[in-house]
């Protein structure tokens, strides 16, 4: 284990064997993060609030402050890989430790360009991008000069299976026209937002329906691509950034515009997805940690006692802090070790994992919040905290990359194909059991709710 200081509240809730897997310039980078939040961006939340009311679809002036300072303090991309020459050198692991600090207040990864989209985006396109296109869209996006958007998700398609995206991609010599429809790309109402990066179908009678697909760049003014409408969420804006509905009507990008090749949106998808879900669940974390600590003040508040005991005197709130506080330390367990997977493994062997981490966060933290807002009584449904926004972020985020039902039935069928292995034990520890048996004079019965 380092020698390097790790005592605070940066590093309390961390378990012993991820402290030992945390470098010294990693163990500085989290508190640096955490002094971050703590100092610049949880009193600024209601500036933050103030400024997006004045000018809903401009970045505020605070954002683009902060984004300045944590640029010059080192403390931008910090979610790239560091398998990529553009990283920052953190592993996956310790930029987990990272996200869950930054997840505390909404915007706060955004000061440090380590939001979504931008972060799968900006992976995506370090991994996939000639050097052409690097210098055309990575390397702006990582300086923070523009903003991006990933867009798959299709009105009138089940988009939790991909294969079925039917955005028109026609592909020619010296360009590729595009028509159809998009939901969820980030608005271009927003001067920053730049480009998508879009997934389509440009080869529709290909019999390998993986090869169909192909993911290209789109200027996000390119004529014929209009924002239908802005999109909320459980009736939030998401402002400044949003969400839109798109019509695609023959708009041409240069084919120098597509990623990798056409036919490869689903190596693309893959590579990007899994470390894009492992932020989300990590900053989450963080989030739902928030939300706890101020059901803990709730429980001291001196003003409000019941029948003449603190909220937190009551044996029902003691079980439900102690329950929520279980539930924390395993979501984070659950995630960290998804992290630790890919880093040693690869994304792809930490498949599962990931869609693990995936499925089992989102619906806790969203429980646990909702259980805050019960000790919040009437309050805990209003602007009073931000305890409302966060039990939505939460519930977003179980559909964001993917329904619930999509992860499991992935995790499902992966483990059924374990279960004619498992079998083979079963059949040998009954045979083993006959021959017990046998030998100890005991009347032959079949344990395990089976006689093979």
């Amino acid at each position: 284990m380092s020698s390097v200081n790790m005592e605070g509240p940066a590093f309390n809730r961390l378990p012993p064997w991820v402290k030992a897997k945390l470098r010294p310039n990693a163990i500085e980078t989290i508190q640096r993060v955490y002094d971050w939040v703590e100092t610049e961006c949880v009193p600024a939340e209601p500036i933050y609030k103030a400024q997006v009311a004045k000018n809903k679809w401009v970045t505020p002036p605070l954002i683009n402050e902060l984004r300045q300072k944590a640029k010059a303090q080192g403390l931008f991309n910090l979610f790239l890989p560091n398998h990529f020459k553009e990283s920052p050198g953190l592993t996956n692991l310790e930029y987990s430790c990272c996200a869950e600090i930054m997840g505390r207040v909404y915007w706060a990864a955004q000061t440090m360009n380590c939001q979504a989209p931008e972060t799968g985006n900006i992976e995506l396109l370090a991994k996939y991008c000639n050097d052409e296109q690097k210098e055309k869209w990575l390397k702006p996006l990582m300086e923070g000069k523009m903003s991006s958007a990933y867009s798959m998700t299709e009105p009138d398609r089940a988009s939790s299976d991909a294969t079925t995206i039917g955005c028109e991609m026609k592909i020619g010599e010296k360009e590729v026209v595009i028509n159809g429809r998009k939901l969820y790309g980030n608005v271009s109402y927003n001067e920053d937002m730049q480009i998508y990066i879009l997934m389509g179908c440009s080869d529709p009678t290909n019999p390998d329906p993986w090869k169909r697909h192909t993911t290209l760049v789109v200027p996000s003014r390119a004529p014929g691509l209009t924002i239908k409408r802005h999109l909320t969420i459980m009736g939030y804006d998401w402002a400044p950034e949003g969400h839109g509905e798109y019509v695609y009507e023959n708009v041409r990008v240069p084919v120098e515009n597509i990623i990798l090749g056409p036919g490869r949106a689903f190596e693309i998808a893959q590579g990007r997805l899994g470390p894009g879900r492992i932020h989300h669940c990590m900053r989450l974390i963080g989030q739902t940690e928030r939300a706890y600590e101020l059901a803990l003040i709730r429980c001291i508040d001196p003003q409000l006692k019941p029948r003449g005991k603190f909220i937190g005197e009551f044996d029902s709130n003691i079980e439900r802090i102690a329950q929520m506080r279980l539930q924390l330390d395993s979501m984070r367990l659950v995630v960290l070790n998804a992290a630790d997977t890919m880093d040693l493994l690869g994304n792809k062997a930490g498949k599962y994992a990931i869609a693990q981490s995936k499925v089992l966060v989102p619906v806790m933290a969203a429980k646990i919040i909702d259980e805050c807002m019960q000790m919040y009584g009437g309050q805990g449904l209003t602007q009073h905290t931000p305890l409302p926004e966060m039990w939505t972020y939460a519930r977003f985020v179980r559909i964001a990359d993917g329904p619930d039902s999509a992860h499991r039935h992935q995790v499902g069928r992966d483990q059924l194909k374990t279960a004619p292995a498992v079998k083979v034990r079963h059949q040998a520890y009954q045979k083993k059991h006959k021959e017990l048996c046998e030998k100890w004079g005991v009347d032959y019965v079949a344990f395990g709710g089976t006689d093979y």
